[in-house]
């Protein structure tokens, strides 16, 4: 077996807001010193390695000594310090409004996984598989999430299965607090969020009879896209960076903590304190 070195494109301040984390963690459980295979700064780069990289847990681990199980014991940790540094909608709410935003972006994603082998009735009472999305015709969860004007990303959701639509994501996991801000930071949305209610724009859709939309509905539309499209670089923000929410092969439920891991570290790396 070799050993070859890899560069980590991560600055050292990073992973020393990570150590600090894993180190209070340690604190918190009191775990002795000199108990661990991997001090606090090596297991945050072994972890950011992972989040980074994509690269297998078990081949991972071996380049820093560690065998399987502590190997995913020890990524694991990692996720769940960071995650837990991630705001949750409430205080996304408020930074955005504390920072004067005029308007906020809702968008949605899919995150393919492995094939989940779990059913549900659907709305015509067919039972179908409950995480295979129609729209992007493979298996993932899908997860909503809020940017500023800028396109930076604010908030991201719980994962639900991939056959929800986006609107009903919404409606589950967003809009019944945020509806309360949108009178001062209108929410804009694509098509998909049709319906979503008061205070969520969304294009005016073609008509059915084929005719042109009027001049008025064509300009609210170009305006809309206008405004709307940076917010589309929010998720390529999160999943081009951090390459582990590219196709998730544990448990989907866990697109959660991985999603919030990366949303709490892009926003410590590019020092969004809203």
């Amino acid at each position: 077996m070799f050993s070859y070195a890899l560069t980590l494109d991560v600055d050292r301040e990073t992973v020393r807001y990570v150590a600090r984390l894993l180190h209070a963690e340690r604190r918190r459980r009191g775990t002795r010193r000199g108990t661990r295979l991997l001090t606090p700064f090596k297991q945050a780069l072994f972890g950011l390695a992972w989040l980074r990289d994509r690269c297998d847990v078990e081949r991972l681990g071996a380049g820093f000594g560690l065998s399987r199980t502590t190997a995913y014991r020890y990524r694991d940790e990692v996720l769940a310090v960071i995650s837990d540094q991630a705001p949750d909608l409430q205080e996304a709410l408020e930074a955005a409004k504390a920072a004067g935003c005029a308007y906020l972006i809702l968008d949605g994603t899919l995150i393919s996984t492995d094939r989940m082998a779990e059913t549900k009735v659907s709305k015509k009472g067919r039972e179908i598989d409950a995480w295979y999305s129609g729209k992007n015709r493979e298996f993932g969860g899908v997860i909503q999430a809020l940017m500023d004007p800028a396109g930076e990303p604010l908030w991201v959701s719980d994962v639900l299965p991939g056959s929800t639509h986006d609107v009903t994501a919404a409606r589950e996991l967003v809009l019944a607090i945020a509806w309360h801000y949108t009178a001062e930071m209108p929410i804009l949305a694509d098509c998909g969020y049709e319906g979503a209610g008061c205070g969520v724009l969304t294009p005016v859709p073609h008509r059915k009879d084929g005719l042109p939309l009027h001049v008025n509905a064509r300009t609210y539309n170009k305006l809309l896209r206008g405004l709307r499209c940076l917010g589309e670089r929010g998720f390529a923000v999160l999943t081009e960076r951090w390459k582990a929410l590219e196709h998730i092969t544990l448990s989907p439920r866990r697109i959660t903590q991985i999603a919030r891991a990366a949303l709490a570290i892009t926003r410590f790396e590019r020092r969004i304190t809203r």
